[in-house]
């Protein structure tokens, strides 16, 4: 398989186990979360190191270690995005895959498992963007809305739009359901490197919320702010989030 090709693959298949774990029913709600974060990360862990057995890898759910820092290739995953979202038996989880080639999210799969019949959006097969509506539509957390996006929003004239996942949000934009994702209220490598990959191959703007590009396999991994919308309201949108910052 090609690099992309084993990354579909990854998380479509840890998408069906995370799928079986729950519908199998010997979870409650707060242990189903654990339970399916670690068996899906032990399959993607143990996957990654048979099949790119010289590769680093960096996830969520493993200790990091420094051996990656050294590599130019490094996998990066979440084996649940939305844990929460899962644990409810919610449409907006996901599954990220992610390659790093010198930092940059060069290749990518998210899966998400829980819309019908199972969906993964890949880097190495690219859909055109379906057509904006008239009036444009923010992605906000559903439970802790960033000030940022709502405020951006507020100018924009945006409809807000609530939902789960870094992952699921990511891939509304990609999929025409939504245009921009906007977020400032902190994440991790692994929280937006292969959302950012698969939205950068479809042709979408991705960067940090200063215009700066992403860059992953850091020894910091923490990554607090995102951006990911069409070409064409990138530069109005980064505008707006520079004059919010100079304001306050």
């Amino acid at each position: 398989m090609t690099d992309a090709e084993l990354a579909a693959h990854l998380a479509e298949t840890a998408g069906r186990i995370l799928t079986e774990v729950r519908a199998s029913g010997l979870f409650g709600t707060k242990a189903l979360g654990k339970a399916g974060d670690q068996t899906a990360n032990q399959f993607l862990c143990h996957a990654i190191r048979e099949q790119r057995p010289e590769d680093g890898l960096l996830s969520e759910e493993s200790k990091d270690t420094e051996e990656r820092l050294g590599k130019s290739r490094v996998w990066i995953i979440d084996p649940v995005d939305g844990t929460r979202e899962y644990g409810e038996a919610r449409a907006d989880w996901a599954v990220h895959v992610a390659l790093t080639i010198d930092g940059v999210p060069a290749i990518g799969a998210v899966a998400l498992p829980g819309l019908d019949g199972g969906v993964v959006l890949r880097t190495d097969r690219p859909a055109p963007v379906p057509p904006a509506p008239d009036r444009l539509r923010m992605l906000v957390s559903r439970t802790r809305p960033a000030a940022e996006a709502v405020d951006v929003a507020d100018r924009l004239g945006a409809e807000l739009v609530p939902m789960g996942s870094a992952g699921a949000k990511a891939m509304a934009v990609v999929r025409g359901e939504a245009d921009i994702y906007l977020h400032s209220g902190g994440q991790y490598e692994w929280d937006s490197c292969a959302p950012a990959a698969v939205a950068l191959a479809h042709g979408l703007h991705a960067s940090r919320i200063d215009g700066s590009p992403l860059h992953y396999n850091q020894r910091d991994v923490y990554m607090p702010d995102l951006l990911i919308c069409r070409q064409e309201h990138a530069a109005r949108v980064l505008g707006l989030i520079g004059t919010a910052k100079a304001a306050a």
